[in-house]
């Protein structure tokens, strides 16, 4: 049985703690909020109740995950025998910094040190350190236990057998790893989000379309497909030849539309000149930790609906 240690029991860190108990390794929770890892477990305990109802816990019982994962209140003692850590702190650089400094004098030097950044670059947290060879970053999609993908991402000096090791690691304990060559900024995910959502904003402040119809064009067009299949192998089954068949017919016609998304559209006069008075009427203020749970709980049935048609359809 593997042992994480999970540094930071916000938001990030009790979801991790979930992902890593489900699949049957120990996790030693630490935050430096003395009261923030026990509350994070019985946070924990009202999902993955509903992940049990939904078998989403890996044929595990709730007492079972809850059981895995041992709040500690000295740093230190979350480390000793662990095969990964995972950061979970504030997104603030010198914070992160400070924290794997301490991680890579305290931990057992073969221990693999991930960050959960979203944005800082690898490098950046890792610089000058001695163990900087075994530093990565391991951006999730929240909440990890519902979207399995996660970001693996090298500075230019981590070794290549952590980059693998992170990998099957990952794999192992039911996530899908997406293993990238090098670090850029916003990694995979916020570069294709933000290419997105460029476009939604500029969509709705042209006028040319509502924020609701935007939002049902993705969850009622695009992602039906994007839910199982990727961007690349949509396209290359939207065309009798494949590929590059799809370039050849409508590579022209995307060239056109390059030239007139070149303009950045400004996210925040969108959103104060309508998008935030569409959104509050669709859901009003308070109400949003509510849909935050209808949310995931229909992640979860997707998840499990997938998980089903994987097994029946194949991949």
């Amino acid at each position: 049985m593997r042992i994480v240690a999970i540094v930071g029991a916000g938001l990030i860190g009790r979801a991790w703690a979930i992902t890593f108990a489900r699949a049957g390794c120990r996790v030693r929770l630490w935050d430096p909020d003395a009261a923030a890892a026990p509350g994070a477990v019985a946070f924990m305990r009202t999902v993955a109740e509903d992940l049990e109802r939904n078998d989403l816990l890996s044929g595990r019982t709730v007492e079972e995950v809850l059981a895995a994962v041992e709040p500690v209140d000295v740093l230190a003692d979350a480390l000793p025998g662990a095969f990964w850590v995972q950061e979970c702190g504030p997104e603030r650089i010198e914070g992160k910094r400070e924290t794997f400094a301490l991680l890579d004098r305290l931990s057992d030097g073969e221990t693999v040190l991930a960050s959960s950044s979203s944005a800082l670059l690898p490098s950046a947290i890792s610089q000058g350190l001695p163990g900087r060879a075994r530093c990565v970053v391991a951006h999730p999609i929240n909440p990890p236990y519902l979207v399995p993908a996660v970001e693996l991402v090298p500075a230019p000096w981590t070794d290549p057998g952590v980059m693998r090791r992170g990998a099957k690691f990952l794999r192992a304990v039911g996530q899908v790893p997406l293993v990238m060559e090098r670090e850029i900024d916003g990694f995979i995910m916020n570069r294709l989000q933000g290419a997105l959502l460029d476009e939604a904003f500029r969509l709705v402040e042209g006028g040319y379309a509502s924020a609701a119809d935007v939002d049902r064009g993705m969850a009622d067009g695009l992602a039906l497909r994007w839910s199982f299949i990727g961007p690349f192998e949509t396209i290359d089954l939207n065309a009798p030849g494949g590929i590059a068949d799809y370039v050849a017919r409508y590579g022209p016609m995307y060239e056109g539309l390059g030239r007139t998304m070149r303009s950045q559209p400004d996210w925040a006069r969108a959103t104060a000149g309508g998008i935030e008075a569409e959104r509050r009427a669709a859901t009003r203020a308070d109400a949003l930790s509510d849909r935050q749970t209808w949310r995931d709980r229909r992640l979860m049935a997707l998840r499990a609906h997938k998980r089903a048609a994987d097994r029946d359809l194949g991949r």
